[in-house]
This record gives structure tokens, C-alpha cells and sequence, in this order.
């Protein structure tokens, strides 16, 4: 697809619709006698005008069209003549427009209606099978059509949804953001330019008191203030007589500070149109998120559409003059989720036996619907309990030893890596750095090298797509401890055989009672950038020069604990294996480590901070007015509706001769101190990664918590505890920083919502600004309770690559991106840390990072685009981010 090139100043409904989406429901109304009324012929013009246009085009007759649907009409009448049995719950299908926040809305929905609702993408069901669950099943009690990238006119983003608001005109529905604009241009209203973008910023919104808004607040100081993600709006002039406004922006009402800075839009009405509703049909349309973190009374819109669907069905049963339904009876009968999935080969399949329906609903989905009648029927394979003599899975032991208070004695950290796992230019290790542990960023220390019988090198490449492979496809090489490798082809990526080899382990917890911390032994390295195609991306633009993943498994290894300053060291064999000879020798060299031989810390280097890394022999990938000009892009696709925000980035690199890795991270860990830092060397890739990355991409722990912890909003330290107090204050009132922050936040609560329990997800901190030793962040943090039929991999697969690195809505963004940007990001972007065999992890995003790669370091950096976006300024924020990697690399050359 060629983004951005169609025309949205006037889109106007296209009469090239199939015949039977725009004349299913007119055969109904004809040969129904209840409904042959005046008023909806006199709200219904336009669409009997396009029937009859449409006929004389075909060369039919409406009669001859009639009779066609007349058998879906009598369907109809002998459904709502039937009793049926209530459950308490109203049931949703949940249309998904590619976006990033549709789970948001699932997460709301499933605490509101008392059941989860069903997901499916817009390309998922043809009408035919959208009519059988609708109609037939009467699986659904209503359908909410999520926001999305693009325009209700580009048929590929906006797929079944125009046919349903068409068809579905006794099915309550409601539209959000561009569900809200379909609704609008399916009627034959013009979606056209905002006056302004506006992505993740507040507005106060007035309405009419219709019931979608009961129990809200209106008028302008009322404090209803919602959170938008568009850049197209419905022009309000060109609403059809049976469109009414129930909600727009209050020009005359300012918004008051908060956390999420004031805005009041300037228009040329004077006022946006925020929410609209059908005259005669239950159909409602949100042009803001009422689903987001930053809007208020967001929830209670979702109850009052429940209310909406349960009111609308009692009214249609008592017209037909049924049997008197009780107040716990439901107005559609909702099949479980169980049994959708079971009848569908039995009852659609049978009918067409050429489609495999089951396989159009995607796999995440369809297990989604399996677990909606209970969201705890599902118990996950026990592998403490469980008989495994005669199965191929590995029991893991693991034994360990604590050395109080040792860190101090030894010299610090720093000794205990050289002394260990130092030698050598630290071959083949790995060191999880939390070098910056103030105000309880981070706690402990991972760190290892080549270890016992266990241990193993992982190093995955994808294939060449052109050879006609799967996009996820590729070749993994296998290192053992003996060094000898094998080379296997993994047909369904490199994540699919992590997750079964973490599935394999078995292991009893009391191996490990009494420790603090989650990693007891595993896989250590990195997933890179690339790796995005194993989590729904469709392809790759640019190949990697580096591996696409690469792990050790870690089974001899040492932990610090910053808090209390001791030492654990770890093993971790098969079965009834020996595992105190290494025990016995780590413990033995770090008591005799005395705090005399601590190791010079590397001087400080004077360069200013506006060091300039294209000064110092670095060359970037694109000039400063080749960046500026694809800022300027991403700018024109988010005035389009592409997408809301871009994380657009370059990388810098330098050629060096001789450089001492480890020496250079050791001096870049003084100099930037981070959380979530890193050291890999994978010797036989001639690969070593100095990284001092200050965010978290995802973590699980043992209570099955999981929390991210994005960045966006990045400004340098001052010279002066005056100018330094500044900045961080102006950070915090940024309106484009707190917009760029927002978006990932509701984006990260998308991706979490996917594999968490509903209800579970929240914000416990949202935009707090953290100071490091160049920059101040603006950090956010999301966590949320995983669901128990779900692995680790699931929930990396759900949210990777991190949305701090690509913007939203994600699947659209990232596909622009690789448009735009020149060379793979490799590991930058991708993530670093570990997967327990416990079936924890810990993940950091790759940034303010030294890539050492075949005499070439490199360095990725890059920027948010907003559409407050100034492109100079996002240069100048890409070259800051250089400048402390950049710095070391010189420093040791």
C-alpha cells in the first residue's frame, strides 16, 4: 500500500458498495409490516436513492434484489418471536481495525458486561459469516467498532465494518474514533482534515444529555475531558437528517492543569463534532477514547452502552408482544464462546465446504473466545507435579549460596566481573547491570560466562523471504559446552522454539525459597528488531548484518544485591548431576578478592555535553536535511490518519581499529549509569554490546505481575542546578512530551490487556520525569495480572517490539517505518535480559547503545514524531541521544 495517497479533504461515500451490504436491510423494512412507517422512509432517503441507482446500474429490478434477502427477513421476525432464556451478561463482538488500543476497549468491556467480549479483525468474517453469529448463532448482544489507522473510505482499513453499519441497522453499535467516522460516512456525511491533528491530548467536551453520556457531566466548566487520537474529522455541515450531534468540543471551555496539559481546539465551525447517533437505529459514534487512560468517565460510557443494548432489546421483544421476560432474562441469547467455536465446521463449514472458517479467525482470537465462558476453566500444565520419566522434559536442580554483605568487601562490582569473567576481553558473557540502582530503579545484577554441562549458545538468523520461506522462518545455530554446533531450520521462528524450550523445564520451588530475586538459571541475551515479524508484522524491508536473536544458557552464574550489598552464586544441573565444584571455586576466588586489588575506575572525560559524535569520526546514515525531510513525512502520514505517532530513527556509526570492549563498557557504565543496563559478548559472532539503557520493555515476575515501563519525553541536563531545575520543570509542561508519553502508555495497556486478566491493568505511576546522568525521562509505569493460560513468550509476542520504539497504532506505524528508515535497527530497538526457567523474565529496550559488530560500532537513536513535532528539534534530540555512547566509543579508541 502506498500510504498517504488517497485524497481526505472531501471523502465522500463510494456507490460502488456490494449490492448486498447496501440492500440488506431495505428487503426487511419492505416486507415487514411493523415497520412500513414514514419515518424511516423519510430518515432512510439516501439509502433507498443508492438502492435504486444501484439497481439501474445492475440492470435488476429492487423487486429482484428483494426476493433474493427475503429469507433472511422472515429469519429475522422468527428470532425475535422466540422466547429465550437470559443470562446475566450482555455479550459484544469487538470489531478490531489494526489498532493499538483496541484492547483497551476489550479490557473495559470485560469488566463492564461481566463477560469478555469476542475479538475479531475486520478482514476476519466475510458478511455471510458475520450474518451466521449475528443472526443465527445469536452469539452477540451488540458490536463495538474499535478506532484504527486510515479512513473509513480506503476499503482495506476500515474491511467488514461499513457492511455492518449498514446491515446490522437493528443491532445495537457503537463506532470509536474511526468506527465513530465510518458510521458517519456510511450515511453519506463528508470525513474531511481536523483543523488540527490532535494525538493524545485533552479536550473538554460538552453533550446533549442523550443517554450514552447518563450520569456525565456537561457544559463548559463541568470537567468532562477526553483524551483524542485523530487527524480526520466528520464535517458536522454535511450530517444527513438522520445523523444527530450528541457531543463536541467546548470552545468557550478551557480544560484546567493537570498532569495532561490544557487544550482547547480552535476550528473553523468553532466546535469539533466529538459523538453522533442515529435517528432510528440503536447506533451511536465516539470521535474521542473513551477507553483511555487520561479520559474521564470513560467506563461509564461503556455502562451506559450496555444500558443502551439491554433497554433496545426489551423494547423490541415487548413490540412483538411476547411472553413477559423477567429482569434477569437477556434480550439475545449468548451462545459461550465455547460453543461458537465448536458449531462453527458443524454449521458454516457443512454449508461451504471449501472455506476452513476456523481458520479465518486468528489464532489469538479464537483462543480468546474459548476462555470467555470462564476466564479460570483453563488451568496451566503443572510442572512441579507432573510424572515426567517417560516425557522429554528436563528436570532442572538448582543449588546456591549466599555471601552476606560481600560487595564492599571485594572492592565493589566491578571487581567481582574482572575477577570471574573478566579475563580474556570477557569471551563469551553476559553482565545484567543495574549500575543505577538510586530511588529503587532497580536492585540487582546478573552475570556470567561459559558454565557447566548445560550451557549453550543460541544464535538465530532469518531467512531470506526471497526464497519463498515463511516470513518467520529461519536457521538457529546450537553451541554446547563442548563446543561443537549444529545448525537446525526452524520453520516457525525463533519464538516459537524459546517458548518450547521453556515449557520443557521442570522444577520444584522449594529449590529456590528464600531467594529475592526471579532469574535462578536460563536463557540470557537479545531478541532483535527484525524478530517483529514473529509478532504480526508482515515482513522485513531490510536484513540484519547482525543475529536476529542470540542467547546463552546461563547455568553457573552470579547475583549482587544492591539493596543489602551481598552475593549469590548459582548453579543449576540436570537431574542428579554433581553441582557443588563450581560452587566451591566461585565462593573460594571472590573471599580471597581483597579490596586492595580494586581496579582503577576509568577518569572522567572532560568533553562538554554538547560533544558532537559527527564531529568526533562518526557518520550517519542520513543527513541532517535527509532526516528533517523524513520527520516532515512522518508529519504528512499522521495529518492523514496513518498513524498517531512515529518513532522515526537513524543510527551513527564509526570504524575502529583496535578496542577494548569490556574496558569501553566498564567506562561507559561510570560515565552513564542505567537500570537496566548490559553487557554481551558472543566471541564467535565478533559481537559485543555495551549498553546503558534506562527502560524497561516488559518484565514477569514470580506473582505473574507483569509491568513495562516506557520512556518518551527525553531533555539534557543542565550546566547549573538553575538551568538543570528548568529543564526538568519544562519537561513536565511539555503538552508534546506528555501527548508522546500518553500514546505509549494507552498503547502498553493495549498490549497488556491481550494476555492480563481483565480488570487487572493499571497505571500506578504515569509520567514521572527520572534524572540521569546526561538526560531527564519522562517514565511511565503499567502493569497488570497475567492470565493463567498464557507462557512468558505470549506476553513478549503481545507487546514486542516495545512501543516506546514504534509508535501507534503499532502494526501501521512500524510498516511506515520501514518505509522510511534506510538499514535494519538490528539489536537497536530490540530488547536484552533473561527467561527464567521459572518461567519469569526481565527485558530491557535497546537504547543509548554501542553496537560492536566486525570493526564497526554503531549506535541507534531517533525520536518520537508527534504532530507537534518540530522537525529541527527532533533532530537535535536524536544527536543528544548519541552523545553518551558516542563518547565512550571515542574515549577508547
Amino acid at each position: 500500500m502506498k500510504w498517504g495517497a488517497k485524497q481526505v479533504s472531501t471523502l465522500k461515500p463510494p456507490l460502488h458498495h456490494s449490492l448486498f451490504p447496501i440492500l440488506t436491510a431495505i428487503p426487511f423494512l419492505a416486507h415487514d409490516e411493523s415497520c412500513q412507517d414514514t419515518f424511516w422512509v423519510r430518515h432512510n432517503r439516501s439509502l433507498i436513492a443508492v438502492c435504486f441507482r444501484l439497481c439501474s446500474k445492475e440492470g435488476l429490478t429492487v423487486g429482484q434484489l428483494m426476493s433474493s434477502h427475503l429469507e433472511q427477513s422472515y429469519k429475522m421476525k422468527k428470532w425475535l418471536q422466540e422466547p429465550i432464556q437470559k443470562p446475566g451478561s450482555v455479550r459484544t463482538l469487538l470489531i478490531d481495525n489494526y489498532d493499538s488500543y483496541t484492547y483497551n476497549v476489550y479490557q473495559e468491556l470485560s469488566v463492564v458486561n461481566g463477560v469478555p467480549p469476542v475479538v475479531i479483525r475486520n478482514d476476519d468474517w466475510t458478511w455471510e459469516e458475520l450474518y451466521y453469529y449475528m443472526y443465527e448463532e445469536k452469539a452477540f448482544d451488540n458490536i463495538v467498532i474499535s478506532p484504527g489507522p486510515g479512513s473509513p473510505a480506503c476499503p482495506t482499513d476500515i474491511g467488514i465494518c461499513l457492511q455492518l453499519l449498514l446491515n446490522c441497522w437493528d443491532i445495537p453499535v457503537l463506532g470509536v474514533c474511526l468506527g465513530h467516522q465510518a458510521l458517519g460516512f456510511v450515511h453519506g456525511a463528508q470525513v474531511v482534515h481536523a483543523p488540527e491533528p490532535i494525538h493524545g491530548r485533552l479536550s473538554e467536551v460538552e453533550h446533549n444529555g442523550c443517554q450514552l453520556f447518563h450520569d456525565i457531566p456537561a457544559g463548559g466548566q463541568s470537567g468532562f475531558k477526553v483524551v483524542r487520537y485523530h487527524s480526520l474529522v466528520i464535517d458536522h455541515e454535511s450530517l444527513p437528517e438522520e445523523l444527530i450531534p450528541i457531543a463536541w468540543t467546548s470552545a468557550s471551555a478551557k480544560v484546567g492543569n493537570s498532569k495532561l496539559s490544557s487544550h482547547i481546539e480552535k476550528s473553523r465551525q468553532g466546535k469539533v463534532l466529538m459523538g453522533i447517533k442515529h435517528s432510528a437505529r440503536p447506533h451511536y459514534g465516539l470521535q474521542f477514547h473513551p477507553e483511555s487512560i487520561g479520559t474521564y468517565h470513560g467506563r461509564q460510557i461503556f455502562k451506559n452502552f450496555r444500558e443502551i443494548t439491554k433497554d433496545y432489546w426489551l423494547r423490541v421483544r415487548s413490540s412483538y408482544n411476547r411472553e413477559k421476560y423477567n429482569h434477569s432474562a437477556a434480550c439475545v441469547q449468548a451462545s459461550s464462546a465455547n460453543h461458537l467455536c465448536r458449531e462453527v465446521h458443524r454449521s458454516i463449514h457443512s454449508k461451504n465446504s471449501t472455506k476452513n472458517q476456523l481458520q479465518k479467525v486468528s489464532p489469538g482470537i479464537r483462543r480468546l473466545a474459548d476462555d470467555t465462558a470462564d476466564m479460570n476453566a483453563f488451568e496451566p500444565f503443572n510442572m512441579v507435579n507432573v510424572d515426567h520419566s517417560s516425557t522429554g522434559y528436563r528436570h532442572l536442580k538448582l543449588k546456591w549460596r549466599k555471601l552476606v554483605n560481600l560487595v564492599g568487601q571485594v572492592g565493589g562490582i566491578k571487581n567481582i566481573f574482572c575477577e570471574l569473567f573478566g579475563h580474556h576481553n570477557a569471551e563469551n558473557t553476559f553482565w545484567l547491570d543495574s549500575s543505577s540502582t538510586e530511588k529503587g530503579r532497580a536492585r540487582f545484577s546478573f552475570m556470567g560466562g561459559k558454565g557447566g554441562f548445560l550451557w549453550k549458545q543460541l544464535t538465530f538468523r532469518l531467512s531470506d523471504q526471497s526464497n519463498g520461506s515463511s516470513k518467520n522462518s529461519g536457521y538457529l545455530s546450537i553451541e554446547d559446552f563442548q563446543g561443537s554446533t549444529e545448525s537446525i531450520f526452524l520453520e516457525e521462528g525463533f519464538l516459537d522454539f524459546l517458548n518450547k524450550e521453556l515449557l520443557s523445564f521442570c522444577y520444584d520451588e522449594k529449590d529456590y525459597e528464600g531467594l529475592p530475586f526471579d532469574f535462578h538459571g536460563g536463557y540470557v541475551g537479545y531478541i532483535g528488531y527484525n524478530l517483529k515479524v514473529e509478532c504480526g508484522v508482515t515482513s522485513n524491508r531490510h536484513r540484519s548484518k547482525t543475529p536476529d536473536a542470540s542467547f546463552f544458557f546461563a547455568d553457573n552464574f552470579v547475583v549482587i544485591d544492591h539493596k543489602n550489598d551481598d552475593v549469590y552464586i548459582m548453579s543449576v544441573r540436570e537431574g542428579s548431576a554433581t553441582i557443588t565444584s563450581w560452587l566451591d571455586d566461585t565462593e573460594k576466588k571472590l573471599l580471597s578478592l581483597k579490596s586492595s586489588v580494586t581496579r582503577e575506575v576509568a577518569k572522567q572525560d572532560s568533553r562538554p555535553l554538547n560533544f558532537s559524535p559527527l564531529k568526533a569520526g562518526f557518520v550517519a546514515d542520513k543527513s541532517k536535511e535527509e532526516y528533517v525531510k523524513d520527520v516532515e513525512k512522518c508529519l504528512d502520514y499522521i495529518k492523514d490518519g496513518e498513524s498517531y505517532e512515529l518513532c522515526f530513527t537513524t543510527q551513527i556509526r564509526k570504524r575502529i581499529e583496535e578496542l577494548n570492549s569490556i574496558e569501553l563498557y566498564l567506562h561507559l557504565r561510570e560515565r552513564n549509569p542505567a537500570p537496566y543496563a548490559a553487557w554481551l559478548n558472543f566471541s564467535k559472532e565478533n559481537l559485543c554490546i555495551c549498553c546503558s539503557s534506562p527502560e524497561r520493555f516488559l518484565q514477569l515476575d514470580r506473582n505473574d505481575i507483569l509491568e513495562a515501563k516506557p520512556i518518551k519525553g527525553t531533555i539534557a541536563r543542565g550546566a547549573t542546578k538553575e538551568e538543570d531545575d528548568l529543564l526538568k520543570l519544562k519537561l513536565q509542561l511539555s503538552e508534546k512530551d506528555q501527548a508522546e508519553n500518553l500514546m505509549i502508555v494507552d498503547l502498553l495497556r493495549n498490549d497488556l490487556g491481550r494476555v492480563c486478566d481483565p480488570g487487572s491493568v493499571h497505571v500506578p505511576q504515569l509520567m514521572d520525569v527520572e534524572s540521569y546522568a546526561t538526560v531527564h525521562t519522562m517514565v511511565s509505569t503499567i502493569r497488570g495480572k497475567k492470565r493463567s493460560d498464557v507462557s512468558a513468550v505470549d506476553c513478549v509476542k503481545a507487546a514486542f517490539p516495545g512501543g516506546s520504539m514504534t509508535g501507534a497504532p503499532k502494526l501501521r506505524s512500524m510498516e511506515i517505518l520501514d518505509s522510511l528508515e534506510s538499514c535494519s535497527r538490528g539489536i537497536y530497538s530490540g530488547c536484552i535480559g533473561y527467561f527464567s526457567y521459572n518461567h519469569t523474565f526481565d527485558l530491557n529496550i535497546v537504547i543509548r547503545t554501542v553496537i560492536i559488530h566486525e570493526g564497526e560500532a554503531s549506535i541507534g537513536a531517533g525520536g518520537a514524531v508527534v504532530a507537534l513535532s518540530n522537525p529541527e528539534d527532533e533532530y537535535e534530540e536524536m544527536i543528544l541521544k548519541t552523545r553518551a555512547p558516542a563518547n565512550a566509543v571515542v574515549h577508547f579508541e
